[in-house]
């Protein structure tokens, strides 16, 4: 079986590149990115149709991972978002339509339920009108998964992520944030009151949940993969002060459009994916802090290495 992932040098692409790998499966990248050397690759934009097309061949299934995923760098770049997550998207469901696969697992979030009138949700739940762009982008893209599963016969499945964490994390991410801030000594910045809370979600957990969502039983099926358990930003920040030492921790206005937490429930992937979360936010952050002091050494050796006149 052959899987080409969009977006696999990324953060959880990378992940779920090795939990391909390690089910037996043949990972194919597809990313702007340098390529990894020990898998299939291939170099070029979801912005292109003729590359997708050219990167599906002899593919069983696409992961579509692609996307501008952080919400700040969506609220500050949104035309550039936008062309990426929904043109991007339909780009990759129209290279499937006209090369003739039809398994797309796309990975989605779970900030569609911001606006829901419940504050319990599951993947029956109705979704009101997104408040943030980047909710609205992944929400199209699922309409466009959905459209061209009717149309097409396309035969989706929508992972919808709680907030990841863990190696590889881009800088821009809250517990990634959180953890560089305070190594270099600097306070920990929370907007608003920190109340707002997530169930932070390690990212090899998600990854094993994506390749899980390649079943069968899960064609034409949305799940909810998320953490198990319900952390306030504060309570994040506090454990990060915990394990380091003293840490300070600010406070600053709310972002627009923050989404503030539902509970939201994993166990239709429990049930008929055999999928739930098993790392605690503690050992989770304490592996990533492992990770982080080792990328830190490794530079740190590289750089002894060079010409000492280069360093003025």
């Amino acid at each position: 079986m052959r899987v080409l992932v969009t977006g696999g040098s990324g953060f959880i692409g990378s992940h779920v590149v090795d939990k391909l790998c390690e089910h037996g499966v043949t990972p194919r990248v597809f990313d702007l990115t340098p390529p990894r050397q020990d898998v299939e690759y291939y170099q070029g934009s979801i912005l292109q149709v003729d590359q997708l097309r050219a990167a599906m061949g002899r593919v069983d299934a696409v992961m579509h991972l692609a996307a501008i995923a952080d919400v700040k760098d969506v609220f500050e770049n949104p035309h550039y978002s936008e062309q990426v997550n929904v043109r991007g998207t339909v780009n990759v469901v129209e290279a499937m339509r006209t090369t003739g696969i039809k398994r797309i697992v796309y990975g989605s979030t779970t900030w569609v339920y911001e606006t829901a009138a419940a504050e319990q949700v599951d993947e029956l739940t109705p979704l009101g009108v997104p408040q943030h762009l980047y909710t609205a982008t992944k929400l199209t893209g699922e309409y466009y998964c959905r459209t061209y599963a009717n149309l097409y016969g396309l035969e989706p499945t929508i992972l919808r992520y709680g907030i990841p964490y863990g190696p590889r994390a881009r800088s821009a991410g809250v517990i990634a944030l959180f953890v560089n801030k305070a190594l270099r000594g600097e306070p920990i910045t929370i907007t608003g009151d920190g109340m707002q809370f997530r169930k932070f979600i390690y990212v090899e957990d998600l990854a094993e949940g994506n390749v899980l969502g390649l079943r069968s039983v899960a064609k034409n099926s949305t799940y909810n993969l998320d953490g198990g358990e319900k952390i306030t930003i504060r309570q994040l920040a506090e454990t990060i002060q915990s394990i380091l030492g003293k840490v300070e921790i600010q406070y600053l206005p709310a972002r627009p459009g923050d989404f503030s937490g539902k509970e939201i429930s994993s166990a239709k992937a429990k049930k008929e994916l055999g999928w739930e979360a098993s790392t605690s936010l503690e050992d989770g952050v304490r592996r990533y802090l492992k990770w982080v002091e080792q990328e830190d050494q490794d530079h740190n050796r590289r750089w002894a290495t060079v010409d000492p006149q280069l360093k003025d």
